[in-house]
């Protein structure tokens, strides 16, 4: 809640970010929530890191004209800010004052233009109504008459989110600024360079879209990482004026570790420290299903004080924030069904928000729902991060169980038989929905959905819930659940978002059995290991406290099954000693799909017995331009 007016300076609270210079490889499409333990983990890693006000200065090659950069990274990792600190910083004369003039043009706001044809001086007059069309004509008529070109970039934010297609292939050409063509045609060219050739290019986009621009089409690839750790310290202290306050916080967030991880997103980063900030020592959340709750509280609260004359330890509840709640849960879980994060005018109406009552929200709860003006044209709607999305699409799905016998991630069939719907039939249905979704785009959702089923976490919104439910049967039947999907052996991914759900539901039972067999230091046989504990072990040392440099398979396994089932390890790690581990060429494959996708410089396959077939076959990871090995050991057994 703003309050008395008040403005935080940009310059104030902005910490740096970790950026690096990107390879033109493959481009991750999974869905982004399952992408950021692993983009953590890179944070510590040794790309080539740059600095965001040198993202058109040539990294290596002096000579090298950098004209069009492609900055990807997931929702709410700091793209846009990073964009917007570049504008800053120009327009304080501080840095870059060889660009006479910088456009930022965000496609979600680009979108409100795709009915119609435009010039591109018709496009920056509407984004700009400050700047007077025969002013805009004379920049980009400068150079033909002077033969001095003005240096113009242009900050296309967001390309995830243009609701039009762009054909780099067959697209109509157009090299004039006066000449109208449609939105998506006018872009088109700019990127191509056939329109305004010498013009700076800056586009941001998740990395889900960014394959879309051809490799040619961009001089230099980075990615934003977020904060590394202690990045995330120095955001946490300029976010807390208190320092004792804050370094409370930081050593809180340092006792669970995924919190920690998320904190590297800079707005996850945010709601954690704004909820830490106003809780006692005692109710400190310690998951991410209490952090998020307790924010949603607060949020509710302040919007009480501000609009409904209330007092800010009054119930936060009445009639008309649970029917804003409820109708924001089903827009949140409709669209994130369909992949979708922008919503329009009639996405809202279908879930029975009116424009007023969308405008209202806006208003009382800036930091979840925000709505875009754009010169007086149509509106769009979006949750301030994916993350806060995922938490009503999950009030929707449990509030709609509870109060309405309605289980909507049941066959349409079951939907509304009660009689067939023990909470543990609903838990369940949830967990296998999931584990269908191809991209892992319910995998956090899942995590709240499970989380909510907690009593202490429905103490908090008691009000919002007319009782809590607490059956401990259906608890335990759901944990066993899920530790028979772990033991089903699903992709690394999916188990790591398994275990991530037990943790929300306070079991941590697999964790604890792994921790014990790792510190007991009895000698390593992969007999010992249940397929579900295999999967513990991997979840235990890809999240541990601090990043395993140097992994050895033989403290845990000397077989071709502890590699395979070590794998996502290995290719965590920046040295593998895999020696002496009696491997043959069965897992040669294997390993040469996963080193362009690893962070291993020095790998050590001394005295097993690969065989000319197994280097053949390692010799195609090898030769992966991605791949950073610098070091191969081996020397085969017997030799």
């Amino acid at each position: 809640m703003k309050q008395h007016g008040e403005k935080i300076s940009l310059d104030s609270i902005y910490t740096e970010l970790y950026i690096t210079e990107a390879g033109g490889g493959e481009v991750n499409d999974q869905h982004e929530v399952r992408q950021i333990e692993g983009e953590y983990r890179k944070i510590r890693g040794s790309e080539k890191k740059v600095k965001f006000n040198n993202i058109f200065k040539s990294p290596d090659e002096q000579d090298k004209i950098v004209r069009r950069v492609l900055t990807k990274g997931i929702a709410g990792i700091g793209k846009t800010f990073s964009s917007q600190k570049f504008t800053l910083d120009w327009a304080n004369k501080k840095q870059n004052q060889d660009i006479d003039f910088i456009f930022p043009l965000p496609f979600r706001q680009l979108n409100l233009l795709k009915q119609e044809k435009h010039t591109l001086i018709g496009v920056i007059q509407k984004c700009f109504k400050e700047m007077e069309k025969e002013f805009i004509a004379a920049i980009f008529t400068r150079g033909q008459e002077n033969k001095t070109e003005l240096k113009v970039l242009f900050i296309l934010d967001g390309l995830d989110e243009f609701q039009m297609p762009l054909n780099y292939k067959k697209y109509e050409s157009c090299e004039d600024v006066t000449e109208p063509k449609t939105i998506d045609v006018l872009l088109t060219n700019l990127i191509m360079k056939d329109l305004l050739p010498s013009a700076l290019l800056w586009i941001t986009s998740r990395p889900v879209a960014a394959n879309q621009i051809p490799s040619e089409c961009v001089d230099l690839v980075t990615e934003v990482r977020g904060f590394n750790d202690d990045q995330k310290d120095e955001y946490i202290m300029k976010r807390c004026s208190d320092e004792i306050l804050a370094r409370r916080i930081i050593s809180h967030i340092k006792t669970s570790r995924i919190l920690y991880i998320m904190c590297h997103i800079p707005v996850v980063a945010f709601i954690i420290a704004t909820v830490l900030k106003t809780c006692g020592e005692k109710e400190m959340p310690r998951n991410l299903t209490q952090v998020y709750i307790h924010f949603l509280v607060d949020q509710v609260r302040k919007m009480n004080v501000k609009y409904n004359r209330k007092e800010e330890t009054d119930a936060p509840w009445d009639k008309n924030n649970i029917k804003m709640i409820r109708s924001l849960g089903k827009l949140a879980f409709t669209q994130l069904e369909n992949g979708n994060l922008i919503f329009s005018e009639a996405d809202l109406k279908k879930c029975g928000i009116d424009v007023e009552g969308a405008a209202n929200c806006s208003g009382m709860c800036t930091e979840i729902f925000s709505e875009d003006k754009w010169g007086g044209e149509e509106k769009v709607y979006c949750f301030v991060h994916l993350t806060i999305q995922e938490l009503f699409a999950a009030l929707h799905v449990f509030l709609s169980f509870i109060k309405d016998h309605v289980n909507v991630m049941e066959k349409q069939f079951y939907k509304r038989i009660p009689f067939l719907q023990p909470a543990v039939r609903f838990y369940k249905s949830a967990v296998d929905r999931t584990l269908e979704s191809e991209k892992g785009h319910l995998d956090l959702f899942l995590r709240f959905l499970l989380g909510l089923s907690m009593e202490s976490n429905q103490t908090r919104l008691t009000g919002l819930l007319t009782q809590t439910r607490n059956n401990t049967q259906s608890h335990e039947k759901t944990i066993k659940y899920i530790k028979e999907k772990i033991s089903e052996d699903p992709s690394p991914e999916r188990c790591m978002n398994l275990f991530h759900c037990l943790n929300e539901l306070n079991d941590h039972s697999l964790v604890e059995e792994i921790q014990h067999y790792l510190s007991s230091g009895s000698p390593s046989s992969e007999n010992k290991l249940s397929s579900t504990q295999w999967s513990a072990l991997v979840f235990v040392l890809l999240t541990s406290e601090e990043k395993m440099d140097v992994f050895d398979l033989k403290i845990y396994s000397r077989s071709e099954e502890g590699l395979l089932r070590l794998l996502p390890v290995v290719k965590d790690s920046k040295t593998a000693l895999l020696n002496d581990c009696n491997l043959s060429e069965g897992c040669c494959e294997a390993l040469a799909s996963a080193l362009p996708s690893s962070d291993l410089t020095q790998l050590d396959l001394s005295n097993n017995n690969l065989g000319n077939s197994g280097m053949k076959l390692l010799s195609a990871g090898l030769g992966n331009r991605l791949c950073k090995l610098e070091t191969l050991r081996y020397k085969g057994s017997g030799q």
